[in-house]
């Protein structure tokens, strides 16, 4: 039983990292986003795809670093 205890502590150190890194890529790596505009009269369809990048808002980010370093702490406590 203390073994699947640790594994599963372990995998919480394991994902805490990564949604650390998800946080921290998250201030550098725009998110690609891209909308269709378009105009429908009867059997003609017109239309424009046009694509952005954006960043995320900070909050974002210091909210997933915030949420994995609680995991990664969460799960240190108990290994």
């Amino acid at each position: 039983m203390q073994r699947r205890n640790r594994k599963k502590m372990k995998a919480l150190v394991v994902i805490g990292l990564i949604v650390v890194v998800l946080g921290i890529l998250s201030f550098f790596i725009p998110v690609p986003h891209t909308e269709h505009h378009g105009l429908d009269a009867g059997d003609i369809h017109v239309g424009v795809n046009t694509h952005h990048d954006e960043m995320l808002p900070p909050y974002v980010g210091v909210g997933l670093i915030v949420v994995g370093a609680g995991l990664m702490i969460a799960g240190r406590k108990r290994a």
